[in-house]
C-alpha cells in the first residue's frame, strides 16, 4: 500500500463479500454487541465462528460468502465495525481489491486536511465516501 496516498471507502461493500475471516477481537465484541443490544454470550453464539486458524474469533459469513452483518447492501453495524473493516483498504487488502473495491484515491496531505485521517492513522472512519471527494 502506497503510504502517500489514502484511499477512502464508498462503502460499495465489496470488501463485505470477499470470502474469509472477519477478525472480531476481545475489546470489539462488547462494544458490537451492546450496539445490537445484546449480551456478549448471545453476540458470540449467534454471530461470530472460530477463525479458520483457530486463535481467536471472527464473524460468520453467509453461503454466498457475505458478511453476516451486511443487509440490503449496508453493515448493520457500520458505527462499531471491526479494526480489520475499518482499515480497508488502507491497512490490509486482498488481491486484487483494486478491480472490486471503489475507494478513491487521494494524496495522503488531502485525506488529512480533510479529517479523514489524524495524522497518518489509517484506521479513520469518517462520513465522507469516496465518491464525495473531487
Amino acid at each position: 500500500m502506497e503510504s502517500d496516498t489514502w484511499y477512502q471507502c464508498d462503502r460499495c461493500t465489496a470488501c463485505c463479500k470477499w470470502p474469509g475471516d472477519v477478525r472480531v477481537e476481545d475489546d470489539e465484541i462488547g462494544k458490537i454487541a451492546d450496539f445490537l443490544g445484546m449480551d456478549e454470550d448471545t453476540f458470540i453464539q449467534q454471530f461470530t465462528r472460530l477463525r479458520m486458524n483457530r486463535n481467536g474469533l471472527s464473524l460468520i459469513e453467509r453461503e454466498n460468502h457475505e458478511c453476516i452483518m451486511l443487509e440490503n447492501d449496508r453493515c448493520i453495524i457500520q458505527e462499531v465495525k471491526p479494526f480489520q473493516c475499518k482499515g480497508f483498504p488502507n491497512r490490509w487488502n486482498f488481491p486484487d481489491w483494486q478491480k472490486v473495491c471503489q475507494a478513491k484515491p487521494v494524496p495522503m496531505q488531502q485525506a488529512i486536511d480533510l479529517g479523514l485521517v489524524d495524522d497518518g492513522d489509517v484506521s479513520a472512519d469518517h462520513v465522507i465516501r469516496g465518491r464525495d471527494l473531487t
